[in-house]
């Protein structure tokens, strides 16, 4: 008798775990295919990390290069964007700087998902007591606005990019974590997870291979959804001096530089203005494709 309840239940996770996946992911690229400002997100969001990836190459002058002769030149044929007011090339220290903002990026959603996912398994998988603890201290964290949060880490760590990115990501955790717990309450309930339970997997077999790649889908829309808040935050934290310091082309730290040049030489703050504006545009709309694509009956 045992044996055949281990022969169904055998059954039953075989079935579960061998869905057309090639489908699955064929009717997700065609679906994202077809939504026009999700491709128009892509293609921004690839050419922002192709000039990351050759600035070296791309930028036409040295970003730190110095160069009062030419301070605050208007755009022209031989620098694009114009110059500062150390003269140095905009367009040069807006292509370095994509290597920064995006870095601290990139880098403070992966911290905040990190440990979101983390908090979130755990609560959602052991609930109880485990899960109120941890969401409570999630609770605790979201009541207090991102900026501030961040503002308040970043005093008591100092000014510094790697303090910004830790700041940025901190307040991204209770975000990823509600989320995955959400979707760990739901998935943990199918029959599958309790026939894997009956075979004798442990919790940790469960939680990593079993339940996390179930509800990968809302954890990468988050977190393309919160990598332009993210590299906004970190720009914004930059233009208040607490982020990347002079002279580092940062592009919240050129923004501040130009607003003391808004009448003169506008086009110092504009620039970078611009380039942070159309990468966040890039991953929002790109971010509501995934959406959309992941989840077909949300697209209206």
């Amino acid at each position: 008798m045992s044996v055949e309840v281990k022969t169904d239940r055998s059954v039953v996770i075989k079935q579960s775990m061998s869905q057309p996946k090639q489908s699955k992911l064929k009717d997700f690229f065609s679906v994202l295919m077809l939504n026009k400002a999700a491709l128009v997100g892509a293609v921004i969001i690839v050419f922002y990390i192709l000039i990351a990836i050759f600035a070296p190459l791309l930028a036409p002058y040295d970003p730190y290069e110095i160069k009062l002769e030419n301070k605050l030149m208007p755009p022209s044929g031989d620098h694009w964007m114009g110059t500062d007011d150390k003269g140095r090339d905009i367009l040069s220290r807006i292509i370095y700087g994509s290597r920064l903002s995006m870095g601290v990026g990139f880098a403070a959603v992966f911290f905040g998902a990190f440990f979101g996912i983390i908090f979130g398994l755990v609560a959602g998988y052991y609930g109880k007591w485990v899960d109120s603890i941890i969401m409570r201290m999630m609770d605790v964290m979201l009541a207090f606005p991102g900026i501030l949060l961040a503002l308040a880490i970043i005093s008591a760590l100092g000014p510094s990019l790697i303090n910004v990115t830790i700041a940025v990501g901190a307040f991204s955790v209770p975000l990823f974590a509600r989320i995955v717990r959400g979707s760990t309450l739901e998935v943990k309930r199918l029959e599958y997870i309790d026939a894997i339970r009956s075979l004798g997997a442990n919790d940790v077999t469960i939680i990593f291979k079993h339940i996390f790649p179930n509800i990968l889908s809302p954890i990468i829309v988050q977190g393309t959804l919160r990598l332009a808040t993210a590299i906004l935050s970190a720009a914004g934290l930059s233009f208040l001096g607490l982020g990347a310091q002079p002279p580092s082309p940062e592009w919240g730290t050129m923004l501040s530089n130009g607003r003391d040049f808004l009448f003169s030489a506008p086009y110092i703050a504009i620039f970078p203005g611009l380039t942070i504006s159309i990468l966040v545009l890039g991953f929002n709309i790109f971010g509501d494709g995934l959406r959309d694509a992941f989840d077909p009956r949300m697209k209206k």
